[in-house]
C-alpha cells in the first residue's frame, strides 16, 4: 500500500450579511489517499472500461480512474483527485512498477509467450488452477504474478534433454572423472 497526501486549495464565496455582499474566502482541505495496486483494483477498472488493464494504453482519464479504483479508504471526495501533482503521479507509477519481491523467475511460462490477453478473470483462473487462495487478490499485482510464475515453474515437469545435450553432458562428466582419477578412460 502507498499513501499519497493531498492538499486541496480553493476559494469559496460566502454572503456577508453585514456588508450585504459576497466575500471570497480561501480555504485548504487535506486528505490521504491509501492506494493498492491489486487484482481487485484491476477488476474494478476493467469492469468499467471493458479493456484489459495490463496490455492497454491508458488515456489520462483512464489513468486517473485507475487511481480511484486503487483507493481503499472510504469517502474520498472526487475533487481530491484533481489536486494530484505530477510528482504524485510519478510516485504512484513507481509503486505500480515495483516488483515487491526478491524472487525472480528466469523461465517465462508458456502462457506469457503465447501472447494471451491477460485480464483480471484470466489471473483469477490461474489462481484457481494453482490453488492460490483468494486472499492474495489483495497483494500487490506484481507480487501475485510472481507467485503465479513460481507455482507454474514448480508444477512444470523438467524439460527433456535432446540427444546432443545428453552427449555433451556425458562427455563433460567423463572428462571430469578422467581428470579427477588421473586416467585415460
Amino acid at each position: 500500500m502507498i499513501t499519497i497526501h493531498i492538499n486541496e486549495h480553493a476559494e469559496r464565496d460566502y454572503w456577508d450579511p453585514k456588508k450585504e455582499e459576497f466575500v471570497t474566502v480561501p480555504y485548504q482541505k487535506s486528505c490521504d489517499l491509501n492506494l493498492e495496486h491489486s487484482l481487485i483494483s484491476i477488476s474494478k477498472w476493467e469492469s468499467k472500461w471493458h479493456v484489459p488493464f495490463i496490455t492497454s494504453e491508458k488515456s489520462e482519464e483512464q489513468t486517473l480512474d485507475y487511481i480511484k479504483c486503487m483507493t481503499i479508504n472510504q469517502n474520498v471526495p472526487d475533487s481530491a483527485y484533481d489536486y494530484l501533482t505530477a510528482e504524485d503521479i510519478k510516485t504512484i507509477s513507481e509503486y505500480i512498477n515495483n516488483p515487491m519481491t526478491a524472487t525472480t523467475v528466469n523461465n517465462i511460462s508458456e502462457k506469457r509467450r503465447s501472447r494471451q490477453i491477460v485480464t483480471s478473470e484470466v489471473i483469477y483462473s490461474w489462481m484457481v488452477g494453482l490453488q492460490i487462495p483468494f486472499e492474495c487478490e489483495k497483494w500487490h499485482l506484481n507480487r501475485l504474478t510472481t507467485l503465479i510464475e513460481v507455482c507454474n515453474a514448480n508444477n512444470t515437469p523438467p524439460k527433456k534433454m535432446s540427444k546432443d545435450e545428453v552427449i555433451a553432458r556425458n562427455k563433460a562428466l567423463n572428462e571430469a572423472r578422467r581428470a579427477k582419477y588421473n586416467t585415460k578412460g
